[in-house]
């Protein structure tokens, strides 16, 4: 995917799946801690229907619309993590094994990552270095999430 965009411009946009299936609406955009690139979007399913993350790459925009190149039925059998939270490293790592992305060339961060990010855009979060400051506190990992090497944390807008 393009990374020169303004993630907040996806918000908004239609998903669609590899097919050309209607998946939903981009509801929000998740940043890579590391990097500050886009790497997830929530997708709304439907008006009474959970978000769903689906990776950002190897997603494509195609004219207004976000291209998902993967089935509908895998897209929104997805783990549930919610929205407006902070993804965990295994939580991150989980959606990777659903997706069949493969992830192994990842390095794992060389010290504990305290800092749990902050909102893209938003300049009273911006630069902090306080943990937690401008991100809702991360979960406790999932029992039915097995180990894994860690990936950068991502984040939301």
């Amino acid at each position: 995917m393009q990374t020169d965009i303004d993630p907040r411009s996806l918000i908004g946009r239609k998903a669609y799946d590899r097919n050309g299936a209607r998946l939903g609406v981009v509801d929000e955009v998740y940043l890579d801690d590391a990097t500050g690139e886009p790497d997830w979007a929530a997708v709304r399913t439907g008006l009474f229907s959970r978000d769903v993350l689906v990776p950002l790459e190897p997603s494509e925009l195609v004219g207004e619309e976000l291209r998902v190149p993967f089935e509908k039925a895998l897209v929104k059998s997805a783990p549930d993590y919610g929205v407006g939270r902070h993804l965990s490293p295994e939580q991150e790592m989980e959606l990777y094994r659903h997706y069949g992305i493969d992830v192994m060339g990842a390095e794992p961060p060389s010290a504990p990552d305290r800092d749990f990010g902050t909102l893209a855009g938003n300049p009273r979060t911006a630069g902090s270095e306080a943990a937690g400051a401008g991100a809702p506190a991360p979960e406790p990992p999932r029992p039915e999430a097995a180990p894994g090497p860690e990936t950068p944390r991502s984040d939301h807008i």
